[in-house]
């Protein structure tokens, strides 16, 4: 790279879920919940549940998908990063095979787990990397199979979790050009990593849910304020939020405390579920894909979970 660089931007976004749909009303043939008190406490109706295809397999399809509207192809990708917890295989990491399986050559290539903030944290890694020179062009992944993970016979978690991914192709910008991703706020509350958690070898997934919900609706919004002040913006020029789809009543108790007159409160959970680090991309793949947001318009994306850990930034819809 010759000449100076002075962020990144999204160029194009892509997702990818599996066919199957879980209603709630077949959770109630599986456990003891009904639709209505699915709808009351988290605001799921449905979610996608994958069958034979892997983290790597959504991985790849949302990524292939972000790299076709690019404009780029497979040669110009220098770097590829995947967020992801639930990945069976210690390695190859899920980056190497997305690499492969898209024919992208010599990459730098690696998979970052902060759990359900994962993909904010991977955006804003490659926005680093590009900022210092180390790669021009990157395809940024949050892909989820936690259907792996969960108990079918638990009432409290299986009615949450969904499978599938959500990518972005980001280059750089050179200077004289607005970068479209701002900096990244993020951070940990380490002291409550139990909160969420999937321990040992053949593990399911457990948290203690009021004490996320606590921790989420009253910590959160002054850090996502953060975020967008350190965007050089304020709450009335966000024009969408996009946080992590954890449940609908997490997402209001933030927007309402963030108070962004102006934005789209994205609720993408109420048919794909929590799809923790596929999240973020995913809900907002779907929203540019619907055009519910112009070009270059400011998004806030913030994602929060396991860990405890947080990050968000604004960035520029491409």
């Amino acid at each position: 790279m010759t000449e100076a660089v002075v962020g990144s931007r999204i160029l194009a976004l892509g997702h990818y879920q599996p066919t199957r749909v879980l209603t709630n009303d077949d959770l109630a043939q599986m456990v003891d919940t009904n639709d209505q008190w699915i709808r009351d406490r988290v605001g799921i109706v449905t979610r996608r549940i994958a069958d034979s295809e892997t983290v790597a397999d959504m991985a790849t399809a949302a990524a292939g998908k972000a790299l076709a509207g690019s404009g780029l192809g497979a040669a110009d990708i220098d770097l590829v990063v995947v967020a992801t917890c639930s990945s069976v295989d210690r390695s190859p990491n899920v980056a190497c095979r997305v690499a492969a399986k898209l024919g992208i050559n010599t990459p730098a290539a690696y998979d970052i787990n902060t759990a359900c903030s994962g993909f904010s944290y991977a955006l804003a890694t490659a926005d680093h990397a590009i900022r210092a020179g180390s790669g021009r062009n990157a395809i940024v992944i949050g892909a989820e199979k936690l259907s792996d993970f969960t108990d079918w016979t638990d009432r409290s978690t299986c009615i949450l979790f969904g499978d599938g991914a959500g990518a972005a192709v980001v280059t750089a910008v050179a200077e004289g050009e607005q970068p479209g991703i701002g900096p990244v706020l993020w951070g940990s509350v380490p002291e409550r990593s139990d909160a969420v958690r999937i321990e040992g070898w053949r593990p399911y997934i457990q948290q203690e849910g009021q004490q996320v919900f606590r921790w989420a609706t009253t910590a959160l919004a002054p850090l996502a304020l953060e975020a967008i002040k350190k965007a050089g913006m304020e709450p009335a020029d966000i024009k969408a939020l996009v946080c992590h789809q954890a449940n609908a009543r997490i997402i209001e108790g933030i927007a309402k405390r963030l108070n962004l007159p102006n934005a789209i409160v994205v609720k993408d959970v109420v048919e794909s579920g929590n799809t923790s680090a596929a999240s973020v991309p995913l809900a907002l793949s779907k929203l540019v894909e619907r055009h519910e947001v112009p070009s270059g318009a400011p998004v806030l994306l913030f994602g929060f979970g396991g860990g405890l850990t947080y990050a968000g930034q604004v960035v520029r819809c491409p």
